[in-house]
């Protein structure tokens, strides 16, 4: 099609020479004083004019075929590109289990939360007050030792020296705190009692 176009590109410049010759002609005629001869080179022209019309359209015609062409192989390509997408998406589905794998994980996520509360429930109501503090304390020391594995080239400073009265003021405000935050985890797990009438 692209080849059809360009020939009629090429006679289009063809004829476009013709009808200038054929005016050139007609003028020339004219000069010598044959009008007849002029008026046949006029219509030579007129009939090369609707010709190079007519080219023109054909022309049209060719690169709007071109162009359709052209447009429906991009949707060919898009529909394959579609059609690699679904495959896909179904492999994907099928290697994750569709809903129902995805549901059961879910429960079992939720029954594993479930018991995790049972026994934070369980053993937080057998240990005292003290017990906890010292596993509170435990855990900030563990902290402190992971922190430091963690950053190795921090600089570990000493703690500062302290009064008997400070650090008694310190430990009684970490136990209130620690005491506070106990009460509130409790209160948030605690299932809501209905209220009687």
């Amino acid at each position: 099609m692209k080849n059809q176009r360009d020939k009629l590109h090429q006679y289009q410049i063809r004829i476009a020479v013709i009808t200038n010759r054929e005016t050139e002609i007609a003028k020339e005629c004219l000069i010598r004083g044959e009008r007849s001869k002029a008026l046949l080179a006029l219509r030579r022209k007129k009939f090369q004019e609707s010709l190079l019309a007519k080219t023109d359209a054909q022309l049209e015609t060719l690169e709007q075929l071109t162009s359709n062409v052209e447009f429906a192989l991009v949707q060919k390509d898009v529909l394959y590109g579609l059609k690699q997408g679904t495959a896909v998406l179904k492999q994907i589905h099928t290697e994750m289990g569709g809903i129902d794998h995805v549901e059961k994980l879910m429960g079992e996520n939720e029954d594993a939360r479930a018991y995790q509360r049972e026994i934070s429930e369980m053993l937080g109501g057998k240990m005292s007050n003290q017990d906890e503090d010292e596993v509170e304390d435990e855990l900030e020391t563990l902290e402190e030792h992971v922190q430091a594995a963690r950053h190795p080239d921090a600089v570990s400073y000493p703690p500062a020296p302290i009064t008997p009265l400070e650090s008694q003021m310190d430990d009684d405000v970490k136990r209130k705190s620690r005491a506070r935050k106990r009460a509130r985890e409790q209160h948030q797990t605690a299932p809501a009692e209905p209220m009687l009438a």
